[in-house]
């Protein structure tokens, strides 16, 4: 697969991330700059999976600010420990929400997001920024995501 291919709906959920994974692997592999990176992994991701927001926020002090995404606007700033992205950071560990609804304290950037998955990037254990994802729909993200997800944004810290 080369990096302008994208895997197809007919592949099962473990063969696209598969191929997602060495289509980042050969996009970022010459490049060293980590917001150029996040921006293309994003695309990548929102593609692939017709998520309805991708994206990164980035720490910035005792914040996370808004950094590269796909999809409609976002939220700019969240504090640690508020909402999926703040407690993922707090937390230093991925966050799997079936339904956004249903999480105290989620934060509504959008009205259309149902569920969601949060993946904290570290270095030495210091979250440096987290990769958010959002669907549409109940229940999309699971431990496949998760697995797939944390190799992709180890990917990424190398």
């Amino acid at each position: 697969m080369t990096p302008t291919q994208q895997p197809t709906d007919t592949m099962s959920k473990q063969d696209r991330y598969a191929c997602v994974l060495k289509q980042i692997a050969a996009v970022i592999s010459d490049e060293q700059d980590m917001i150029a990176n996040m921006a293309n992994t994003a695309a990548i991701l929102h593609q692939s999976f017709d998520f309805w927001w991708t994206g990164f926020y980035i720490v910035r002090g005792e914040e996370l600010v808004l950094g590269p995404f796909q999809g409609p606007v976002a939220c700019t700033r969240i504090k640690k420990g508020k909402g999926v992205c703040g407690t993922a950071w707090e937390r230093k560990q991925t966050v799997v929400v079936p339904n956004v609804h249903l999480f105290k304290g989620h934060i509504a950037c959008s009205s259309e997001s149902q569920s969601e998955i949060v993946v904290p990037l570290s270095v030495e254990n210091k979250v440096t920024a987290v990769l958010d994802i959002d669907s549409r729909h109940l229940d999309t993200f699971d431990d496949t995501d998760r697995q797939w997800l944390e190799r992709i944004t180890q990917l990424l810290m190398q």
